[in-house]
């Protein structure tokens, strides 16, 4: 990250603890970077600031979201922080990578064309990629990507509390039946939140029709 101008991470539950001081002594002089990163429970806390998401991962998902490539992604993310936005690059756990709950909330996947019959990268490659991409195009003028930088985006926990309130309707009115395939509808209905890119405006719309429609149909 510091070899590409990348100081702020951000770690969400490590497995070992932390403050770790292995990872202090495999940081080579950049212990800066981990000094400040900031220590988080969960992922829904780890990115309700920021405006957009993008999730890295190879794996092909049921989840239907715009996948770009690094050198996209950076475009895409110098254009966004012109514009005063926030932006998070998500990375999973060296083993297993991100889950299907990990990457419904985010905007958009980044993907790695590899070769296909061998796809897997650890995470310290991915990281690398990503920061050497970003190191690569900073310096001249930020792009423009389709008005998308100038968009207000809700937050992610704005978002988060919109699907909180949907899932709380939905159920109170019998929608998730059967019972069993309660978790994949309420997946399915987190991801195209994220996938969606709504607006702060778009999030009090949607807050404003739930609550109509269960003022006149709700208790019926």
């Amino acid at each position: 990250m510091l070899n590409f101008g990348l100081d702020r991470m951000r770690i969400i539950a490590p497995r070992d603890g932390w403050p770790n001081p292995r990872a202090n002594a495999l940081a080579s002089g950049a212990g800066r970077v981990l000094d400040h990163a900031g220590l988080f429970p969960d992922l829904p806390s780890a990115i309700a600031d920021c405006d957009f998401v993008f999730a890295t991962t190879a794996r092909s998902r049921e989840l239907t979201k715009p996948i770009v490539t690094p050198e996209r992604a950076m475009q895409m993310t110098r254009a966004l922080i012109a514009e005063g936005k926030r932006v998070a690059i998500l990375f999973g756990p060296e083993r297993a990578g991100l889950e299907n709950d990990d990457v419904a909330p985010a905007n958009a996947i980044i993907t790695v064309p590899v070769n296909p019959e061998f796809y897997s990268l650890n995470l310290g490659q991915c990281a690398l990629l990503m920061a050497y991409e970003w190191g690569r195009q900073t310096g001249d003028t930020p792009p423009e990507v389709m008005g998308l930088a100038r968009t207000d985006f809700a937050s992610q926990v704005e978002v988060e509390r919109l699907g909180d309130h949907m899932e709380e309707k939905l159920g109170e009115v019998g929608f998730f039946y059967p019972a069993e395939k309660a978790p994949g509808m309420q997946l399915a209905l987190r991801n195209m939140w994220g996938r969606l890119g709504l607006t702060k405006a778009e999030v009090q719309t949607f807050h404003g029709m739930l609550r109509q429609v269960w003022y006149h149909f709700g208790k019926k």
